[in-house]
């Protein structure tokens, strides 16, 4: 099982199973049991996390899977694309422009209303879904452009999660984020300093490191800040061993190629990749799907009429592939540089970057009233599944992978 929830394509065919498993639920004759369920509140009243079902999941769970997006994010800086400019620019100006065109278009549509706190929920690429779309009709694609998405989405994690700690912190507490200073220095502290014990006792992380990144997302979560940034901030302080060797055949250095460290060393980063990954994809992300896609249809009224929905389902199905077309073939343009890919295969990748459901539901839900939160995860599900579409129409058919 451990096996299966590591690799991508089945871990995201797991997240769209239980949504859409959420979706039915909340318009089906459970729906009452469901909301019953999502809003059920467990936790120490006294720490304030007596939190609902549903904010465990938004808040406690997605921590797990920003955990494993900052290793990701650390991975590619020491090791991976991201570490020589000249090979990143690409995807990473990519990444930028998915970003600004969306939030342009959602803007256009709610300037100077409420909703425009909303701007940056047509903003985020969930890699997970992505990457089952990819896998499902394109499992041919040359490997130069899954390198590019794989790249674009890293980018537009980390941008999301500064958009995330910047816009949507509810009232900082500057003393509790001082305290969360303490037990996260101490994390990193270990984590550097005996970094080959922990990799080799997989009991000590369980047992040291746990409580004290609990602890780290105990006081984030106390500071205002959304509490899923812990994770990002523990993933930052782990280890992670330099490449010794990089790859020349391709202008994105492949993830598995040009990331190996030293024979025989243990790289503690890609140790705790390997034990939490399953936990990420097998259990947070899916549960968090499950309550986040929970919409009833019937509930949502005025949908096709609501500026919130066109902002979001527009930004996400034609923001996200004109920004990150266009931002990719001007520097293509600028740097002289080539994919050695048609420009059908080059939009169809673009497309999927308008696949995004995670970090586009959670941002629904921190920046919109509970009302146009649901209008805006209904279109994020629709947006994501126009998109979708469109890159299967354009890169469904390849016979055979180019080299």
């Amino acid at each position: 099982m451990s096996r299966l929830l590591r690799n991508e394509f089945v871990s995201g065919l797991l997240v769209i199973a239980t949504a859409l498993i959420g979706f039915a639920a909340a318009n089906s004759p459970l729906a009452s049991a469901y909301t019953a369920l999502r809003e059920f509140r467990v936790g120490p009243a006294a720490w304030h996390l007596d939190l609902s079902l549903h904010a465990w999941a938004s808040d406690g769970l997605l921590a797990v899977f920003f955990f494993m997006v900052g290793l990701e994010l650390k991975r590619e800086f020491v090791g991976g694309a991201l570490r020589r400019p000249a090979t990143a620019i690409v995807p990473v100006g990519a990444a930028f422009g998915g970003v600004l065109v969306p939030a342009v278009i959602f803007l256009a549509f709610n300037a100077g209303t409420g909703t425009a706190r909303g701007w940056a929920i047509p903003t985020a690429t969930d890699i997970a879904f992505a990457v089952t779309v990819l896998g499902l009709v394109a499992p041919r694609i040359p490997p130069i452009l899954r390198v590019f998405l794989l790249t674009l989405a890293v980018v537009d994690d980390l941008i999301a999660i500064a958009i995330i700690a910047v816009f949507y912190a509810d009232g900082v507490q500057w003393v509790w984020l001082a305290w969360a200073a303490l037990p996260l220095a101490l994390y990193a502290l270990l984590a550097q300093r005996r970094a080959a014990w922990f990799a080799r006792r997989s009991w000590a992380a369980w047992l040291i490191l746990l409580p004290l990144g609990a602890a780290v997302w105990g006081l984030v979560h106390a500071s205002g800040l959304h509490a899923t940034i812990a994770g990002v901030l523990l993933a930052f302080t782990v280890p992670v061993s330099a490449p010794r060797r990089r790859s020349r055949n391709l202008e994105l250095d492949p993830e598995s190629e040009a990331q190996t460290a030293a024979p025989g060393s243990l790289d503690l980063a890609e140790r705790f990749g390997h034990r939490f990954g399953p936990l990420s994809s097998g259990i947070a992300v899916p549960v968090f799907a499950f309550f986040a896609a929970g919409v009833s249809v019937g509930g949502v009224t005025g949908f096709w009429g609501d500026p919130v929905a066109w902002g979001v389902g527009i930004g996400l199905a034609l923001g996200k592939p004109v920004g990150i077309g266009v931002s990719a073939w001007v520097l293509l343009r600028l740097t002289r540089s080539t994919f050695g890919v048609g420009l059908r295969d080059m939009l169809g990748v673009a497309c999927l970057g308008g696949v995004g459901f995670t970090v586009s539901l959670l941002i629904a839900e921190l920046s919109l009233p509970a009302a146009e939160a649901d209008v805006a995860r209904l279109a994020v599900m629709l947006g994501s599944l126009v998109s979708a579409g469109i890159a299967a129409a354009l890169l469904a058919g390849r016979r055979a992978p180019i080299r």
